[in-house]
């Protein structure tokens, strides 16, 4: 049996006559046609359900097994509208007494009624899909509905909407840029501005940026440390760039000086700066890890770590400007080493035996 389903997804059919939904069989989907031709004559699904009866009667006509219904969803809401959709597709497939197999052929008035195809199709198998729409304007309201998508999908909007408007934008910066004699200036920003759009686009940069804020906002939040400190070590970081390139210049200026000197000297300039900006972000790190209870002993070694590294970087590019001699470069890179090899071992050692305490006191 073939079922011709007529599709009203937003329910004028119920709203404006009052009847109760699914219609089911010819003569009743006939009276609801009628009753909704009347109270709306330019409702387009008064074109549907005639549409409906029309390929009835033609199947009939040559003797097939077929029927007609009508079923409805809710006005506003595409989810709810599906399921009711979904929910009439069965009483109307439990009312059928024939021991055919079901198909169905939908008509519809449009691509939004036709977002239900896939609820309907996991009910009952489909033919073939009717739209329906009044010839003078085909395809209008297919053309309207996807648009519609489009400017209701942030994403999409977002994608489509914002090259457009930085294009329209040409012309007047144009204007204004020929008002003050900068053309070039006006539309060399425009395409800028155009170009870092669409690089932004396809590097994903607004998710990215999207999280980062969301981790800053959910660390204000909780009171994180670690927030402070990135924000002093960035400072430090600057500080200590500035100093590097200093330094550079007063080397330049006593000795001339190659590439490998120029690096010696910013390293020279700047190493105090990083190392205390290291130092900053691990001690933040290491208070959060304390406050959420889990520090453990060998994060402690961080800040001995970018110490030790701090000695023997100075040692080294103060002995490749010759403000050193060797025994302060033996000196500091043995002191380094021992540093860091003295904090591994008393936090290893710490762990170990906090460890094996805690194992006796469960055992016990």
């Amino acid at each position: 049996m073939l079922l011709v389903l007529c599709v009203d997804l937003d329910d004028d059919l119920g709203r404006k006559t009052g009847f109760s939904t699914p219609v089911i069989g010819r003569e009743d989907v006939e009276e609801a046609a009628v009753a909704l031709a009347t109270a709306d004559p330019e409702d387009s699904d008064v074109n549907v359900v005639f549409q409906g009866l029309h390929i009835y009667d033609d199947l009939d006509a040559r003797d097939e097994s077929v029927e007609v219904a009508v079923v409805t969803g809710l006005e506003g809401s595409d989810v709810k509208a599906n399921r009711k959709v979904g929910d009439e597709v069965d009483t109307v497939l439990a009312s059928l007494t024939t021991g055919e197999d079901v198909t169905a052929l939908l008509v519809t008035d449009g691509a939004q009624d036709e977002s239900v195809v896939p609820i309907i199709r996991s009910r009952v198998p489909i033919d073939g899909v009717r739209r329906v729409v009044v010839r003078q304007a085909q395809n209008l309201e297919s053309m309207y509905y996807t648009m519609k998508q489009v400017l209701a999908d942030p994403e999409t909007r977002g994608t489509v909407l914002i090259p457009i408007g930085i294009l329209l934008l040409v012309y007047p910066l144009a204007l204004l840029g020929s008002l003050f004699n900068l053309p070039g200036l006006m539309l060399g920003v425009t395409s800028a501005l155009l170009g870092l759009y669409l690089i932004s686009r396809g590097l994903g940069l607004g998710e990215h940026l999207d999280e980062t804020v969301e981790r800053v906002r959910l660390s204000l939040y909780a009171g994180r440390m670690t927030l402070i400190a990135y924000v002093v070590a960035a400072t430090l970081m600057v500080l200590g760039g500035v100093s590097g390139l200093d330094t550079i210049e007063t080397v330049q200026g006593e000795t001339g000086g190659s590439v490998p000197v120029a690096l010696a000297a910013f390293v020279y300039g700047s190493i105090q700066w990083i190392a205390a900006a290291g130092i900053t972000t691990s001690l933040g790190q290491i208070t959060d890890e304390y406050i959420a209870g889990s520090l453990e002993l060998r994060y402690l070694n961080a800040p001995f770590y970018v110490i030790a590294m701090a000695i023997v970087l100075h040692a080294v590019s103060a002995f490749f400007l010759d403000r050193a001699g060797i025994p302060y470069l033996a000196t500091a890179l043995t002191g380094g080493t021992l540093l860091g090899i003295v904090s591994t071992l008393t936090f290893a050692v710490a762990e170990s035996r906090l460890a094996e305490e805690s194992r006796r006191a469960e055992g016990a």
